[in-house]
């Protein structure tokens, strides 16, 4: 991303003049959509892309009382103080290293992980890539701290506790999760029918969840496998909100070289909960006929999301991406996913 560095600061800086939401509850996805552009090699569209995004985007909320390191408790979790939130958390950046913010943050966060169908916790995922790989510019840490914010404000814990302990693998533990009764709501309302989905808890805490660090982080990348391409079977249930079953627990995967090794264990518990939870909420029964794709590259792929332009599918395509980079034979599986998201998503340009 050398070269395109600027590109990137710039779109950032562009999309830190609108909100984190519009239309009530929708999440701005552009940092997140640009600084996937950027690192799968679509530099060149970014601003074309940011021209027709920003256009549905609203103006930053107003602040309301500021949050201090003796309040934040009582706003926790209050999306009408996401301006108040974003200005701490700019205070906390610009007073230590975004390191220690991160770890300080990171488990008074992670219990909250679902909150704004995960939007929050995905967006901290794309702006700790970009400072593990990329550097420290203003604009990126502007970012770290405008993601953080928002998952402070959309903090939302889910209404059981899951505490996973079985032996179950990722893909088996996603098949044995049972549906909500009513898939036709929201996520809020789809999360409250959880403690009544019967079987639902018993499925949940099927997971195995190594606790040493490396293990850990093993099953995580196992839990983005399996979520990416279970996409291509079932997206039709719904085709947006699943994605994140699978980019949530990418973008904990993404924070874990930033953080201590002590939390490995307990993001993959939060990350496998919140996925668990998107899969009962929007998971069909019937699986789709199988997608004949054609040898394709990561790269082709991902030209063709970008071509597309809907913000879920370049995201859902970069985790494709990165399934198919962990092994020297790839992952047709994986990009299969994201060309079925191209399928059902309607284009964005």
């Amino acid at each position: 991303m050398d070269t395109t560095s600027g590109t990137l600061d710039e779109a950032l800086e562009r999309l830190h003049a609108t909100g984190p939401e519009f239309r009530g509850f929708l999440a701005n996805h552009g940092p997140m959509a640009v600084e996937a552009l950027v690192r799968n090699g679509q530099a060149h569209t970014v601003h074309r892309w940011v021209d027709h995004y920003t256009n549905k985007l609203e103006d930053v909320p107003s602040a309301r009382t500021r949050i201090t390191d003796a309040n934040w408790r009582e706003a926790l979790g209050d999306p009408s103080r996401v301006t108040d939130w974003t200005t701490y958390m700019a205070w906390q950046v610009a007073e230590r290293p975004w390191r220690e913010v991160l770890t300080e943050w990171w488990p008074r966060l992670l219990p909250g992980l679902a909150g704004a169908a995960t939007h929050p916790a995905i967006r901290v995922g794309h702006a700790v890539r970009i400072l593990l790989e990329d550097g420290e510019e203003a604009p990126r840490i502007a970012e770290f701290a405008h993601a953080l914010g928002y998952w402070a404000a959309r903090h939302t814990p889910l209404p059981v506790t899951v505490r996973p302990v079985g032996t179950a693998t990722p893909a088996d533990a996603l098949a044995a999760l049972p549906s909500i009764a009513d898939q036709r709501t929201g996520v809020l309302n789809g999360l409250a029918q959880l403690p009544g989905t019967e079987g639902w808890l018993e499925a949940a805490e099927s997971l195995n969840t190594p606790q040493h660090p490396d293990a850990a982080r093993c099953q995580l990348a196992a839990l983005v496998r399996a979520t990416t391409r279970r996409y291509a079977d079932y997206a039709h249930g719904n085709a947006v909100m699943l994605v994140h079953a699978a980019t949530a627990p990418n973008a904990v995967l993404r924070t874990l070289p930033a953080l201590p090794r002590e939390l490995w264990a307990p993001s993959l518990g939060a990350a496998w909960a919140a996925s668990a939870a998107i899969t009962s909420l929007y998971a069909p029964p019937d699986t789709l006929p199988p997608l004949r794709a054609g040898l394709l590259t990561p790269e082709e792929v991902f030209e063709r999301a970008a071509a597309h332009g809907d913000e879920h599918v370049i995201k859902l395509t970069d985790t494709a991406c990165d399934v198919a980079s962990w092994t020297s034979e790839g992952d047709d599986q994986a990009l299969s996913a994201a060309v079925r998201s191209m399928e059902l998503i309607a284009p964005d340009n």
